[in-house]
């Protein structure tokens, strides 16, 4: 139990920022939120290529690791659009 919940951070914490490397320009998000976003990715993405038939091949599981990595890169492009007018008064303008 232990041994999961550590690598799905760790697994998570490498998806993330992955993801922060794919996706152009600037990200302003933590890398907490970066970790969560991996974690939730690597969750998903498993149950998807499970669900799919590839969840578990002899060797490397490169199709499950691109579903991940695809479902981080949109999470961490959602997260960062969703916090960027975060801290600024109503009405103000990013300039």
């Amino acid at each position: 139990m232990i041994g999961t919940i550590l690598w799905a951070i760790i697994g998570g914490a490498i998806i993330g920022v992955l993801a922060r490397l794919i996706l152009p320009g600037r990200q302003n998000i933590s890398v907490l939120l970066t970790v969560v976003v991996g974690i939730v990715a690597a969750l998903i993405g498993g149950l998807i290529a499970t669900w799919l038939g590839v969840g578990k091949t002899n060797g490397v599981d490169w199709i499950r690791h691109g579903i991940q990595i695809a479902l981080a890169v949109i999470g961490v492009y959602i997260a960062a659009r969703a916090t960027s007018g975060h801290g600024r008064p109503a009405g103000t303008t990013r300039m």
